[in-house]
Order: structure tokens, then sequence, then C-alpha cells
């Protein structure tokens, strides 16, 4: 099990970090979740050794980073978000470099090359200089360094960045693979993704922690509104009035340029769904905004996520769910943030 206490991080006057608590319990995948600045990297950099703390604690399979960091280190795969390779080095002798730095005892350091290499799908590039492979294989390099010699924890920071569709597959594969012997924090901006191979997920924004649960916990919790999706074209400003200001429409929680002046409204609904449909469409076609498409569905992540990192953090600096809740926030800490 993975423990992180009351984690927080500053950047002069910047608390980047906030105070944050979760676990990462044995075989377990959690997707780790914020838009950009939340504090996700920087969380991660500190979990596995790479960053200095503020304050809190990181214990990795019993052992405490801060007192232990070689020992504790030892248990740690990483891949961040750039991937650590060296461009003038050929893959394997990369891959050999890695083995030694994680001493790896010389008579399996073969046998393990070979194993990461073969699984990250590597092999045929392995005499190529690092620097001469595209962005999607030295991704795929930086994931076969982080898993060389079967470490407890493996830390991912968007593993799929890069890759084609059928990476993407293969790699997500690996991921779900990883979980019979690891414990496993991913992060990725890809929420199908997180849906697809996570058991809990956290999301965090502005260095406070929302939510910690399952995505059917979330989805269940934060999802009760059923979502309305509408694609229309014309004027995006006229049409976003409209339907705003249509009763039973709570928010709009998201609007996309399709292009050729078309866009695509998310909204939560309040009421009967079928009844504020009508009531949208109609208002619509009488303001002369053509409908190319409308419907219904459940929410899903996306939508949860949308909702708690655009809802104000309570006092505390969390949004309390079913799981784990951090300490709130001292006097002195708000007055801090303030100033």
């Amino acid at each position: 099990m993975i423990n992180i206490e009351n984690l927080t991080k500053f950047y002069g006057n910047n608390r980047a970090v906030n105070n944050i608590s979760f676990t990462i319990n044995d075989n377990e995948i959690l997707g780790f979740l914020g838009p950009n600045g939340a504090g996700k990297s920087t969380t991660m950099n500190m979990v596995a050794g790479y960053l200095p703390m503020s304050g809190g604690t990181v214990t990795i399979c019993g052992t405490d980073i801060s007192k232990e960091p070689v020992k504790a280190k030892k248990k740690i795969g990483y891949l961040p978000q750039d991937p650590p390779v060296y461009p003038d080095m050929r893959v394997k002798e990369y891959m050999s470099f890695c083995a030694g730095l994680k001493r790896i005892p010389r008579a399996k350091r073969k046998e393990e090359i070979q194993h990461v290499m073969e699984l990250l799908k590597i092999t045929d590039v392995k005499d190529k200089l690092i620097k001469n492979l595209s962005g999607g294989y030295k991704r795929r390099v930086g994931f076969a360094q982080a898993i060389m010699g079967s470490p407890e924890f493996v830390i991912l920071d968007e593993p799929t960045v890069g890759l084609d569709p059928e990476q993407v597959i293969e790699v997500r594969n690996i991921i779900r693979d990883l979980k019979k012997h690891h414990s496993v924090i991913f992060s990725s901006h890809i929420l199908s993704e997180v849906s697809e191979v996570c058991d809990r997920v956290v999301i965090i924004n502005k260095g406070d922690i929302r939510a910690i649960d399952t995505i059917e916990n979330l989805e269940k919790t934060y999802g009760t509104s059923l979502i309305l999706h509408i694609k229309v074209k014309g004027s995006k400003t006229k049409a976003a009035s409209i339907i705003e200001m249509t009763d039973g429409i709570k928010e709009i929680t998201a609007i996309d340029d399709e292009g050729g002046n078309v866009f695509s409204f998310t909204a939560q609904l309040d009421g009967d769904a079928e009844e504020i449909r009508r009531s949208v469409m109609s208002e619509l076609l009488n303001n002369k905004v053509d409908i190319e498409e409308i419907y219904t569905d459940k929410p899903n992540l996306e939508n949860v996520f949308i909702e708690l990192i655009n809802r104000p953090a309570k006092k505390g600096g969390l949004m309390e769910l079913v799981d784990e809740i951090t300490p709130e926030k001292t006097e002195s800490d708000e007055k801090e943030e303030n100033d």
C-alpha cells in the first residue's frame, strides 16, 4: 500500500499542492485527474521522490521516502510526463544503463531487458539512437524503464501521449496487467481511458482534492441529472442564451466549436428530460437556429469531472466523499493562501 498524508508543496508563496491525503491499495490502479495546473505532476514528482515536499509524508510499501529514500525508490517505477531518456544512447544501451541503475543482478539483466522491450514492442528499434525515434516510441522506451525490475509501485504520468490508436490499446492492456502484481497511479487527460483501466479516481484542482471514489460511485453521487447534448449551426451566442434561459436547464457545462459555424453544447437538466428537450428545440427553431443533433444521456466521468472542477472548493479544500477526506485548512493556512 502507498500512503500519502498531508502532502504540501510551495513554490515561493504559491501553494501548488494543499495538504492532500489519499492511499493507493495493493493491486489497484488509481486514476489521478485534474485540469492543467491542478498539481497532478507536482504531486507525482513528490510521491516518486523526484521533488522535495514542503510538508507531509509519503510511505511506499511501509517505507517513508523522506527517511529512507534509497530503499523507497527501489520500490518505484516512474514514467514522468517527459520520458527520462538519453537521446544519444541506443535503445538497448539505455535499457542496460537503466538496469544498472536499478541494480538488477547482472545474471538477470539480459532476460529482464528482453522482457520489457518485448512487452512495450520496442525490440525492433533496439539498435536505433533514441533521438531518431518518434515521440510515441520514446514514450514506450520510457515506459519500459519504468516497469523494469518489476517495482511494487508504478507511477505513470500521461503514458499514452503521442501514441497511435493501436499503441494506445496495447499500452492500456499493459496497464491493466500491471495491477496483477503492482500498485499503479495513472494520470491522463483522456477520461474514457481512465474509465476503462482505473479502479478508483482522485480528482484534484488548484492543489485541493475534490473527490476520491470509484467511478461508479462518482457518477451516482454527482450524476443525478441527465445530460442534454445539442449541436446547432448559427450564432453561438444566440444559441447559448436560448439554451441557458430555457426552463429546466440547470447549466451549460461545455461548448465545443465543431468548425463551419457549428457548435455543440452540453447542459445539465433539472426536470423532465423529454419536456425540456422539446422546449429547447422549440425555442431554437423559433429563433431561426438550425438544430443538427439533440439527445439526452446519463452522466459519465467527463460530466462528473467538469462539475467537480468548476464547483468552488469547500472551506476544507475538499468535496467530501465516501472513501477519505483530508483535514480542513487552519485559519493561518487560509490567511496565507489569501495573501
